[in-house]
């Protein structure tokens, strides 16, 4: 009886120092040197995982505790240092454990892995030019001290937040959501919105027919208050006169410094106690005039 084509294919059969699979025919110590080779390869990729794993541990464990050290670093200078090492670990990791597995396996394939490895080469040749770009760029923007995680920043036409900075690449949330990652080679122009303080200014109107000089009395009290009840603010507001006069109303400007980051925070709370405080004060606001002019 004539066997089938599949179950011809799935025959396996020993003699000798050979297995035969169907047609093909493997000898036993090669199939022992493949075993071996897939054996090694997983043993270096979980020494990798735990390489990166431990060193990131450790990185952290610095990056929280070197406030007690003798010479240490603010918080944010800390975190871009921590998540440069985390980089730099990582991809060093990645290339020793990737070339020590070429070594294993290359012995192993012959022509044919010379020729993998030969336009593997090609490849890196054409794209060293610009990691090793994005690597020293990124050194500078380090030294430099451009900007550092949490930092608020634009970049060309993208404005967030820096999530992590790494050897290659800085990653930026803006305040959709959206997270922009751009090569540390491509940044030339950086805007760092985090440096010193932000100005804060509140426009205030009030109607024509108030007395103008108390109103600008009550709002320099008010704000001697609120700069000695919030730490964030670095310089105090104060009332830097009118600034328009228009129909029924007057503009009076209160203008102060805040720590950055906060500044949308403490405008807000300035303006909300000065409303509240001018209603308190039966201080009248501009309403709104229709006129029906009858005839046009």
């Amino acid at each position: 009886m004539k066997e089938s084509g599949v179950f011809s294919f799935l025959k396996v059969s020993m003699y000798g120092d050979n297995i035969s699979i169907g047609k093909l025919s493997i000898s036993t110590q090669a199939m022992y040197n493949f075993v071996w080779i897939i054996i090694k390869v997983i043993f270096i990729l979980i020494v990798m995982y735990l390489i990166v794993k431990l060193g990131n541990k450790i990185i952290n464990r610095y990056v929280s505790r070197q406030k007690n050290f003798r010479i240490s670093l603010n918080d944010k200078r800390a975190k871009t240092i921590g998540a440069i090492l985390k980089s730099v670990l990582r991809y060093s990791v990645y290339f020793f454990g990737i070339f020590t597995i070429i070594t294993v396996i290359s012995p192993k394939v012959g022509v044919t892995g010379l020729t993998f490895a030969g336009i593997g080469g090609v490849a890196v040749g054409l794209g060293a030019q610009s990691i090793i770009k994005d690597i020293i760029n990124g050194f500078f923007i380090l030294f430099e001290d451009q900007f550092s995680v949490g930092d608020y920043i634009s970049i060309d036409d993208k404005s967030g937040i820096v999530e992590s900075m790494e050897l290659r690449v800085t990653k930026i949330r803006d305040f959709n959501g959206d997270l922009h990652i751009i090569p540390n080679g491509l940044i030339s122009k950086v805007t760092n919105h985090s440096k010193g303080s932000i100005r804060i200014t509140v426009d205030v109107e009030v109607s024509y027919d108030e007395d103008i000089q108390k109103v600008i009395e009550i709002m320099t009290q008010l704000c001697e208050d609120f700069a000695k009840e919030n730490s964030s603010i670095t310089q105090a507001p104060t009332v830097q006169g009118i600034t328009n006069i228009k129909d029924n109303r007057v503009t009076i400007r209160v203008a102060g410094k805040a720590k950055a980051m906060t500044q949308w925070d403490m405008e807000m709370k300035l303006r909300r106690e000065i409303g509240e405080t001018l209603k308190k004060e039966n201080i009248k606001t501009p309403y709104l005039v229709i006129k029906n002019l009858k005839g046009e």
